[in-house]
């Protein structure tokens, strides 16, 4: 993990070039009532199967609702071999934090379907 980035500053990059991913590690219920645009959905506990997904990006954001949790999930993507090269970084205050626009275009899916799990997430 390379630390974390202020909400600003992914807000200023958000249309730069880099192959940025971001990465929201909340439920897929709180993903689809908004998140940043452009970003993708892995719910924390799905990432170790995961991860290996995000071996092709030069830089990573991962973002929960405070930025605690995220500081974990970018530990993790940090610690794949497949992610060795690139910059991994946790959204500083999380979407508490973001005062950018949020998307809530996500399809809902079959495996959205049933109860929401009681993580804080």
């Amino acid at each position: 993990m390379d630390g974390e980035i202020e909400p600003a500053e992914l807000a200023e990059r958000l249309d730069d070039e880099t192959d940025r991913r971001i990465v929201d590690i909340r439920s897929r219920a709180a993903f689809r009532r908004g998140h940043i645009p452009g970003s993708e959905n892995v719910p924390f506990e799905e990432l170790p199967d995961r991860v290996a997904t995000l071996a092709d990006a030069d830089h990573v954001v991962t973002v929960c609702p405070h930025g605690k949790a995220s500081v974990q999930a970018a530990r993790l993507i940090g610690s794949f071999e497949g992610t060795a090269d690139a910059t991994v970084e946790s959204l500083a205050g999380g979407l508490e934090a973001w005062e950018g626009p949020l998307d809530n275009d996500a399809p809902e899916t079959a495996a959205d379907e049933g109860p929401e799990p009681d993580a804080p997430f």
